[in-house]
């Protein structure tokens, strides 16, 4: 058995993991985080941000990544495998991207044995993005798609992202990997399969981005929310949501939903309650 540290913004008295994990703040100054890395074989980073939202940028994203790295060396780990997205670049369209790529250059730098994963579209218990759009299919008598429709996506369970990071992590030497699911779709077909499990029939009708873009601030209006931005758009039409590696997801799309389609989209699930709201 291993000891889990859990860092987080906000740690619990109790894990989820029992006995085996214990959860300490990630927002400590760098001598905390080092002593609470003190031991650690390996670290892995998740911690990252959707969009920004005043002080909360992309740059301050990539400054806690950097404080976690240089905790990581003080404390003496031996490995940190580092969650970053499919495609990331220093000249990637969008900055969410370049921001990716500014922290696997910081770990690249730093000396220490790491592994990146380069996660496509995700999905999953918890999820945001299909259950949210689950929830609009089941509301609105039509869904706009930005665009022909026709860019890919090509969608990884969270399970098939976790079992790929588990298995980095015990490598050896600096690697990188793409965790991509075994099927690329039109980003049609990736609807309208969510359309079908929740048991929709909301017309799917293809609108410019600024008007797709205009929908989801509506939408956000109604649910206090933050639904879509310009960037993931961008992002999707581009078709930087695809691997051109051999997959290493065996999950499929359409055999999730088919499982757990009736569940999805009863209830909104928000990205700033989750992240940027503190009790």
């Amino acid at each position: 058995e291993r000891r889990v540290i859990d860092l987080t913004r906000e740690p619990r008295t109790t894990h989820p993991l029992g006995a085996l994990a214990v959860s300490a703040s990630i927002d400590a100054d760098a001598e905390q985080l080092a002593r609470t890395l003190d031991g650690i074989d390996t670290l892995y980073n998740t911690f990252w941000i959707r969009f920004e939202r005043g002080p909360i940028t992309y740059r301050w994203a990539v400054e806690r990544c950097r404080a976690l790295i240089d905790a990581g060396r003080r404390a003496g780990v031996r490995r940190i495998v580092h969650l970053s997205v499919i495609n990331a670049a220093p000249d990637a369209p969008t900055p969410y991207f370049r921001a990716k790529a500014a922290v696997e250059e910081l770990l690249a730098e730093s000396g220490i044995e790491h592994g990146v994963i380069r996660p496509t579209i995700t999905f999953g218990p918890g999820d945001i993005l299909v259950n949210n759009l689950a929830w609009t299919l089941r509301r609105l008598p039509a869904f706009g798609i930005p665009g022909d429709g026709r860019y890919p996506a090509q969608p990884v369970h969270i399970d098939d992202i976790a079992d790929l990071a588990v298995r980095v992590g015990s490598m050896s030497g600096n690697v990188t990997v793409d965790a991509a699911g075994p099927d690329v779709l039109a980003f049609d077909d990736f609807v309208a399969l969510v359309r079908n499990a929740v048991g929709s029939r909301a017309l799917l009708v293809h609108v410019p981005a600024w008007a797709a873009l205009a929908a989801a601030r509506l939408i956000g209006l109604v649910v206090r929310d933050v639904v879509l931005t310009r960037d993931e758009i961008t992002e999707l039409q581009s078709g930087l949501m695809t691997s051109s590696a051999p997959p290493t997801g065996r999950v499929r799309l359409a055999d999730w939903l088919a499982e757990h389609g009736d569940a999805l989209g009863r209830s909104w699930a928000s990205e700033l309650d989750r992240h940027f709201r503190r009790p």
